[in-house]
C-alpha cells in the first residue's frame, strides 16, 4: 500500500515538472536556464541561512590604490579594445558572469541597479568559464542571451578568466592582488562575484555571489 502511495506520488510529481517546464522553457533558454530562472528567488534566499563564504569585504581603512586601474585595457564583447580609464569619474562594479549558473538571475538585478543609477554608477560583466563550466557560450551569443532574457544594457566585456594564474584577466588580476589594488585578495570564489570601485578607481569593497546586487549592503555605497 505504501510502495503504491509513493508511486502515485511520484507519478504526480513527475508530471507536475514536465508541465511546468513546458511551461516555463522559453524558445532562447535550455531547459537548465529556464529552470535556473523560475528557481532564482530559492537560490538567494537559501544564500542567506546557508553562508559558506565570507559575504562583503570591505576596504574599512580607505587604501588607496598603489597602480591605477585606468591604466588597463581590455576587450569589449564585440572584440574592441576598451581602456578602463573610460569608466573614470563614476562608482563601477565589475563583475564576472556566467548564462548556466544558479545566479544568472542576477542579470536582471544588475541591470535593474544599472538603470536606477545611471547618474553615478557604471557596470561592467566579464563573461567567464572558471567555474563548472557554466559559460560555454560565443560571445556573441553571451551577448544575444543577455539581451534578449534580461534587457541586459550594460556593458560586457569579452569572455575571460578571471581566477588566478597566468591567464587572468588584467582587470581581475588587479582586482585580486593586494599589490595592485592596496588591500584585496580576494578571488572571484565563483559566478556574480561583485567588486565596487569608486570614482577614482580605488576598490571600495568585494561581495560574495550570494548577495544580491540590489542588498542595502552594496546599494547604501552609491547613495550621495
Amino acid at each position: 500500500m505504501r510502495l503504491r502511495r509513493w508511486l502515485v506520488r511520484s507519478l504526480v510529481v513527475a508530471t507536475i515538472l514536465v508541465v511546468l517546464l513546458l511551461i516555463i522553457k522559453r524558445k532562447d533558454m535550455s531547459v537548465r536556464q529556464s529552470i535556473l530562472k523560475v528557481i532564482y528567488p530559492a537560490i538567494m534566499a537559501a544564500g542567506k541561512v546557508f553562508k559558506t563564504d565570507v559575504q562583503v569585504l570591505e576596504n574599512s581603512n580607505n587604501i588607496k590604490a598603489p597602480h591605477s586601474l585606468y591604466a588597463i585595457r581590455t576587450t569589449a564583447n564585440d572584440g574592441s579594445e576598451i581602456a578602463m580609464d573610460k569608466f573614470r569619474g563614476k562608482k563601477l562594479l565589475i563583475v564576472n558572469t556566467a548564462s548556466d549558473c544558479g545566479y544568472t538571475g542576477q542579470y536582471e538585478e544588475l541591470e535593474k541597479l544599472y538603470r536606477e543609477y545611471a547618474d553615478r554608477l557604471t557596470i561592467v560583466a566579464f563573461p567567464a568559464n572558471d567555474f563548472k563550466q557554466q559559460e560555454k557560450g560565443t560571445d556573441e551569443e553571451i551577448a544575444g542571451f543577455c539581451q534578449k532574457n534580461y534587457g541586459v544594457t550594460f556593458p560586457l566585456m569579452k569572455k575571460s578568466v578571471v581566477v588566478k594564474g597566468s591567464t587572468q584577466n588584467p582587470v581581475f588580476a588587479w582586482l585580486s592582488a593586494k599589490d595592485q589594488n592596496g588591500w584585496n585578495g580576494q578571488e572571484p570564489v565563483w559566478n556574480f562575484s561583485k567588486y565596487l570601485v569608486d570614482e577614482n578607481g580605488n576598490l571600495l569593497a568585494y561581495f560574495a555571489p550570494s548577495v544580491s546586487p540590489l542588498n542595502e549592503a552594496l546599494t547604501h555605497r552609491l547613495k550621495p
